[in-house]
């Protein structure tokens, strides 16, 4: 029976690889551990939906608006990722340098990741050009064409995203088959070239000279896999990584996620584990780590982000002080109560939702790990 199940797993990854290329299938190995039949045809469900909406050339495009796939925008420069676990503060800071001139501010959640948004894809160059784009190739996108881009379940207004699939996708393919040879770092930016020059009524892809590519992920950082290859491809990167305080941030983990999170030694274990790997990080990648309190962004927005500033070396703007989507101002994504379309200062006093007994229990499991990752994270 076991060498029956072996057998079966071996064609049903050999399949993947035929069908979707050896880059898809590492990337499903390493997020799966090994890829069922339900899970191969999940994915082929994908291609196929994705292939669907880079068919549709007219749908964002009509004969006024023709676009000149040589006349392109290049987005070359370095990834800064800010990434920790979720319900920290990564929206927000992403946010925040929306419109900022000296860099492309990716405007969602960046989930170039496959089978889930937290694992770094893994880029085989001897795949096709398109085999890569369809790894990369960020689901979310084809929503946010429909529905308009929202910033969490409370928000009342939908911001246009004016996006076209055929053009990202011919972009794409245009700049990496025109680079030889090829880096892994080209397939990269020929992925963000695409995303921003097909993004349509994106209001900062031209200005000043571009410094780096800002973008959110949860938990990416959390693997040092993850950090290994990310810096392998973005030497020149950097990562920041935003860690609340656990009393304020189990309740509005759990209230936000309650399948993941409501359970509070499970919870605190996983903020544990983002805060050891957040540790981690800054001692193996030295400087090109930053390690912020959620609490300095709220009560000291501007001290940060001139810090941020220098960190980035971007000049400091006004624009660094209020969270927006694509230059208009945009409701936090919050648990709770939505207050207003600003940074809200009630979320430093979660913890007065929780009881005297969570409260001890918290700080006891994290007092240790918390010390140290103050010793790390620069204080304001």
């Amino acid at each position: 029976m076991r060498r029956l199940k072996m057998i079966k797993q071996s064609l049903v990854h050999t399949l993947s690889k035929l069908t979707f290329g050896s880059s898809m299938t590492a990337s499903m190995l390493f997020g799966y551990g090994t890829i069922s039949p339900q899970k191969y045809l999940k994915c082929r469900s994908r291609i196929k939906r994705i292939k669907t909406e880079c068919n549709k050339p007219a749908a964002n495009l009509d004969g006024n608006r023709q676009f000149d796939t040589t006349n392109i925008i290049q987005v070359n420069a370095p990834l800064a990722l800010i990434s920790q676990i979720q319900r920290s503060g990564g929206s927000l800071l992403s946010q925040l340098f929306d419109g900022h001139p000296q860099v492309h501010a990716h405007p969602h959640e960046l989930k170039i990741g496959y089978p889930k948004k937290y694992f770094w894809p893994k880029i085989d160059l001897t795949d096709s050009p398109e085999r890569w784009f369809l790894l990369l190739f960020e689901d979310i996108i084809i929503e946010h064409i429909k529905e308009g881009f929202k910033k969490g379940k409370k928000a009342e207004k939908a911001h246009p995203f004016d996006f076209v699939p055929f053009l990202q996708k011919e972009i794409f393919l245009q700049y990496v088959n025109s680079v030889n040879p090829l880096r892994l770092r080209d397939v990269f930016d020929g992925y963000m070239t695409a995303y921003f020059n097909a993004w349509l009524n994106n209001c900062n892809l031209n200005g000043d000279h571009k410094r780096y590519v800002t973008a959110f992920t949860p938990r990416m950082a959390m693997l040092k896999e993850n950090m290994g290859n990310f810096c392998k491809i973005y030497p020149d990167g950097k990562l920041i990584s935003v860690v609340r305080d656990p009393k304020n941030w189990f309740p509005s983990a759990s209230r936000h996620r309650p399948k993941d999170y409501a359970d509070l030694p499970m919870a605190i274990n996983q903020w544990k584990e983002s805060v050891q790997a957040t540790i981690w990080n800054t001692e193996t990648f030295g400087q090109c780590v930053c390690i912020i309190l959620f609490e300095d962004l709220i009560v000291n927005t501007e001290t940060v982000m001139r810090h941020l500033s220098n960190f980035l070396d971007i000049e400091f703007h006004n624009i660094l002080l209020t969270p927006t989507f694509n230059g208009s101002p945009i409701s936090a994504n919050t648990s709770f109560e939505l207050e207003k379309q600003n940074i809200i200062e009630s979320t430093l006093y979660r913890y007065k939702t929780l009881s005297p007994e969570e409260l001890n229990e918290i700080h006891s499991m994290t007092s240790d790990d918390y010390a140290t990752l103050l010793g790390h994270a620069v204080r304001f």
